[in-house]
């Protein structure tokens, strides 16, 4: 399994490249995707959730990845983040369950960091 600092330097280095063929219509996806996630009518925890709940469906890894490092970092509890999981199951099926494992084996990463005090704010 991949850990978080390579996933974040990755994740990094391959927006760094795209953004350099400056493509308008990638540039305004991006933005799109970002302005998304602002808090409007629905807080961002809850987006973040929402976000989990499709890239789990969907078995998108990096957004995966992704979305549960957001929803921990605004504040998501264990149970909030095992009731999204629980819905992707429904909605997706059994093929979710591999997702799943990756999404606990994030959490479980971001807790460890939490209790030794370290911080999150700088994952991704």
């Amino acid at each position: 399994m991949e850990k978080l600092e390579e996933f974040k330097e990755f994740r990094k280095e391959m927006d760094e490249k795209i953004f350099d063929l400056q493509n308008k219509q990638i540039n305004r996806f991006y933005a799109i995707d970002t302005g998304a996630y602002l808090e409007g009518a629905l807080p961002v925890k809850i987006k973040e959730l929402l976000g989990l709940s499709t890239s789990l469906v969907l078995r998108c890894e990096d957004c995966i990845r992704y979305h549960v490092i957001r929803a921990v970092q605004e504040g998501c509890t264990d149970d909030e983040i095992a009731e999204t999981l629980s819905i992707s199951l429904i909605v997706g099926g059994s093929i979710v369950i591999p997702e799943m494992r990756r999404a606990v084996n994030v959490l479980s990463q971001l807790r460890e960091k939490q209790k030794k005090g370290e911080s999150l704010d700088n994952i991704l």
